[in-house]
């Protein structure tokens, strides 16, 4: 049987009951499941499609063929893991996952695909007549690439991490961009085959991105504003003693936040004219012309 599962092959319907026909193929026997074929077969007629063993291990033959086979990559979504064995991995076909094994994966196993993340792989037979998946490697990954534009800087992009090193994150754009995100970019390490959303911080003249995890200045900036002004807004009487001359660590204890992070709130606040600033306190503001300092 090696050289046919995984693949598009040829075989003879030689038999058929009321829910299949039978294909012969080098002697082994498929079932076709007759809800997919629109006109009737004839026995003794050619048929080709895509070979597998299906999760009842009975030799099936498909015409709705994957595009993940032996020696074809393709998308796959993670519907499951088991911590002895793998990752099963959805291709497209009715009743088979696919499994990469465990020894292909990240040693963390937080860092494993969850339900819904997406993998590239091909398949691979095994001595056994198994079928597993094989996960795309970096030549893979550079042979379907296509070159980023430098107009992308600052652009937010969709990735999706393929490579986890200690370095950092190699990942792939839903526009087939490669990209690296290195670690001080990031909160946490991606899983792999996570969809990440990200923003362009660099453009290489090779065509690859510097990608980052972390939120625009400005977003961080509306969260901790944000916070800032509901501190004022349930004070007893609308202020507060800190400025952004106050000691950091004070800020620190009573904000949470570092003093750079407490005076870019406070200049957004004054620029949105929420608060203004006087006499080493901060206010909300009552009177658009109350001066500030």
């Amino acid at each position: 049987m090696a050289d046919l599962l995984g693949r598009i092959i040829a075989g003879k319907v030689t038999d058929e009951n009321e829910t299949a026909y039978f294909v012969q193929v080098a002697g082994n026997t498929f079932y076709l499941d007759k809800a997919e074929i629109k006109k009737p077969l004839k026995l003794g007629s050619n048929f080709k499609g895509f070979a597998y063993e299906n999760e009842d291990h009975d030799l099936q033959i498909t015409r709705d063929a994957p595009q993940v086979q032996v020696d074809h990559y393709g998308m796959g979504t993670v519907v499951r893991n088991q911590r002895t064995l793998g990752v099963f991995v959805d291709i497209g076909l009715p009743n088979k996952d696919i499994v990469v094994s465990l020894d292909d994966l990240p040693a963390m196993m937080e860092l494993w695909p969850q339900q819904g993340d997406q993998l590239m792989i091909a398949l691979r037979e095994d001595n056994k007549h198994r079928l597993w998946g094989v996960l795309a490697d970096g030549d893979i990954y550079q042979a379907i690439a296509q070159p980023a534009n430098k107009r992308m800087q600052n652009a937010n992009v969709i990735a999706r991490a393929y490579q986890l090193k200690l370095v950092g994150t190699r990942v792939m754009t839903d526009h087939y961009e490669l990209g690296f995100i290195h670690p001080n970019e990031r909160e946490t390490e991606p899983r792999l085959g996570e969809e990440l959303h990200a923003r362009v911080i660099g453009v290489h003249d090779d065509g690859t991105l510097n990608l980052s995890l972390r939120p625009r200045t400005f977003e961080a900036i509306d969260d901790d504003a944000s916070m800032l002004l509901a501190a004022l807004e349930h004070s007893d009487d609308g202020h507060l003693d800190f400025s952004d001359k106050s000691d950091p660590a004070a800020i620190k204890a009573y904000f949470g936040i570092s003093k750079g992070q407490f005076k870019r709130a406070i200049g957004h606040l004054l620029k949105a004219r929420k608060i203004t600033q006087h006499d080493g306190q901060l206010w909300l503001m009552t009177d658009p012309d109350t001066p500030q300092d």
